[in-house]
């Protein structure tokens, strides 16, 4: 059961355009979600699993020097404009500092990733982002918005992501919050994609996939942290 101060607060299951993991067996999440590491295998994959807590089936995120990512596909033409989704940070990654590359690392995270047409992308950036998808071989998005608790930045932090612009960083949990409870949160996605990317358009583009994670690939730390209920929502 989960603690009586959020039964006022939890988001709703019904009506999501994600699969949802309310009933999914402990161990790997259900399709269409899918594991993403880094290419080449790099860096060590961090696996997000099903996990009971508190009676429920939760996702676990647990890094260890390790990057690892939960991604579920959008149809073409979803309607989904509202992410909502609860989270609870139980370990904080200790160096992490999203403002420089060595630190560029987030115990939790959940991001919409837009598909940007590369018109609308600064010229430099535009470039750099031709040479990532060719190396990689991922069809990489123009434009990322990412969620994240990060305990050494205040709560409404935004930033750009310390690699590329292409990534917007707005910490939604900083220092000061608790440890070990749920937060729930509702974003309008129009609204904060706008907000990050309005200097390269005034119209929001396809929503491709949202995505959930941790990663401590850069500051070799170790985290815990636990999302629930995450669904995209047309209302």
């Amino acid at each position: 059961m989960l603690p009586m101060a959020l039964a006022q607060t939890q988001p709703t299951e019904t009506g999501g355009l994600l699969q949802s993991w309310a009933d999914a067996a402990p161990g790997t999440p259900p399709a269409p979600w899918r594991v993403v590491g880094v290419p080449g295998g790099k860096v060590p994959l961090l696996a997000p699993d099903i996990a009971p807590l508190e009676g429920q089936p939760v996702l676990r995120l647990r890094s260890d020097k390790s990057y690892g990512a939960l991604s579920h596909a959008i149809p073409a033409g979803s309607e989904g404009r509202y992410l909502q989704w609860q989270w609870r940070l139980e370990q904080p990654l200790a160096n992490a500092d999203l403002r420089n590359k060595t630190g560029d690392d987030a115990a939790l995270k959940v991001c919409a990733l837009f598909d940007l047409p590369l018109e609308k992308i600064p010229f430099v950036e535009r470039n750099l982002l031709r040479v990532a998808r060719r190396v990689s071989g991922e069809a990489l998005p123009g434009a990322t918005l990412c969620y994240l608790w990060d305990t050494a930045l205040p709560a409404g932090t935004t930033l750009n992501n310390a690699y590329t612009a292409r990534v917007r960083l707005r910490v939604l949990n900083g220092n000061g919050d608790a440890l070990g409870r749920w937060v729930f949160h509702k974003r309008d996605l129009h609204a904060d994609f706008l907000a990050a990317f309005g200097g390269e358009t005034d119209t929001v583009p396809p929503l491709l996939a949202i995505v959930t994670g941790a990663d401590a690939d850069n500051t070799g730390g170790t985290s815990l942290g636990f999302v629930s209920r995450l669904q995209l929502m047309k209302q």
